[in-house]
């Protein structure tokens, strides 16, 4: 929005400059408001692999190669180089973001491996009995399957079998992802499967057979108007919902329906400081709105200075995805889950456990899940703190 394109370039207005004229020659804002956009996840200015020019990172790509991009210079494709060949992913692979997806009947982190063995034969080697590659939770190499294994300590996790066909998360009852019981500490596990000691039932041998109540009743009962039942967020028997993390009243409600980790932000600040928390939702002070009272109604910026703060790389205001106010992105609430500085990230992509975004251990944050303390796994599913008692 700030130039014109002539046969493939951008021939810039008066006052900006770049590849997509998205730097603006003149900048109004401090030098430590300005690194501070620059910083990525790490705390670390355009990844150490770029200048941070006025809020915006501009990668270092002395060659003009393109190699090195991303919002915050993450995306390193010389890493894809091979040392011998010079190639990209030896020419047998596709390079994205610093990483080879190698082509069929190649691996290596380079795709500088050949397998000895036709990519049919890989393929049926590989494929689970449901008829998955690695039942979906491996990456097959040259006709052997390396499961993803979920245990941090790096022994031997809860994903297994010669086609990853075993996971041993499902035995897990939404509560035992505090402790190391398996089937709800009532029964043994096989494969992903809850054999039950005497009087326990269910498919995680969660329900006493003692209960007047059957196990869909029971788990009725517990679910109430959520997804699941305790919102996922707690332990139900008979009917009756026990809430986790244990010893955490911020999860409380007949069924767990309300979740007050959901009003603080990274740094553990309930709504901002600028309202208070009710049920897993902020209610705001005047003068100030958004999801997390962050947004102050007043702004001593003009609108073009508001404008120019908002618009991403490529020149859209907001990635068309939401409206700007004061210089930041307010992404659409009708689409929950578009986030990021510029609305430029989909929530949708970050894990599920349990039909949980990050297990509801965590916030999503573009794409990824940033686990709350005592929490580990791309969808915060390990719990690393103490045992409940």
């Amino acid at each position: 929005g700030h130039g014109k394109c002539d046969c493939g370039k951008c021939k810039c207005d008066e006052g900006w400059y770049g590849e997509a004229c998205q730097y603006p020659t003149t900048c109004n804002l401090t030098r430590k408001k300005s690194n501070e956009m620059c910083k990525n996840s790490q705390d670390i200015i355009c990844s150490g692999a770029g200048t941070c020019q006025c809020g915006r990172c501009k990668c270092a790509n002395s060659e003009g190669n393109g190699l090195v991009y991303g919002k915050f210079c993450e995306c390193d494709d010389r890493e894809c180089i091979d040392d011998e060949t010079g190639e990209i992913c030896t020419g047998h692979g596709k390079c994205y973001c610093g990483n080879c997806y190698c082509e069929a009947g190649w691996h290596g982190d380079k795709c500088e491996f050949q397998c000895d063995i036709t990519p049919w034969e890989i393929k049926r080697r590989c494929t689970s009995p449901d008829g998955k590659i690695c039942s979906n939770r491996g990456t097959c190499v040259c006709g052997e399957c390396t499961c993803h294994d979920v245990d941090p300590t790096g022994d031997w996790g809860d994903i297994h079998g010669d086609t990853c066909e075993c996971d041993e998360r499902n035995c897990k009852a939404v509560y035992d992802r505090y402790s190391d019981d398996f089937c709800s500490g009532h029964g043994q596990c096989n494969c992903g499967r809850c054999d039950c000691k005497e009087g326990w039932t269910g498919k995680k041998c969660e329900h006493p057979r003692s209960c007047p109540m059957s196990v869909e009743e029971s788990a009725k009962k517990c679910q109430g108007n959520s997804d699941l039942p305790c919102s996922g967020r707690g332990r139900c028997e008979c009917g009756q919902c026990t809430c986790f993390p244990p010893g955490d009243n911020r999860v409380h409600g007949k069924n767990c329906e309300c979740d007050d980790r959901q009003c603080e932000n990274a740094d553990g600040d309930v709504c901002g400081g600028h309202g208070i928390c009710s049920c897993g939702r902020c209610i705001c002070q005047d003068g100030w709105f958004g999801k997390l009272c962050q947004h102050s109604r007043k702004c001593n910026m003009t609108e073009e200075e508001s404008r120019s703060l908002c618009e991403s790389a490529d020149g859209i205001l907001c990635s068309g995805k939401g409206s700007c106010h004061c210089g930041k992105c307010i992404c659409s609430p009708q689409e929950w889950y578009i986030s990021g500085d510029f609305c430029e990230c989909d929530d949708r992509d970050c894990d599920k456990h349990d039909g949980l975004i990050c297990t509801g251990n965590g916030v999503c944050s573009c794409g990824n899940c940033e686990c709350w303390e005592g929490w580990n796994g791309n969808a915060c599913e390990i719990w690393l703190g103490r045992e409940y008692p």
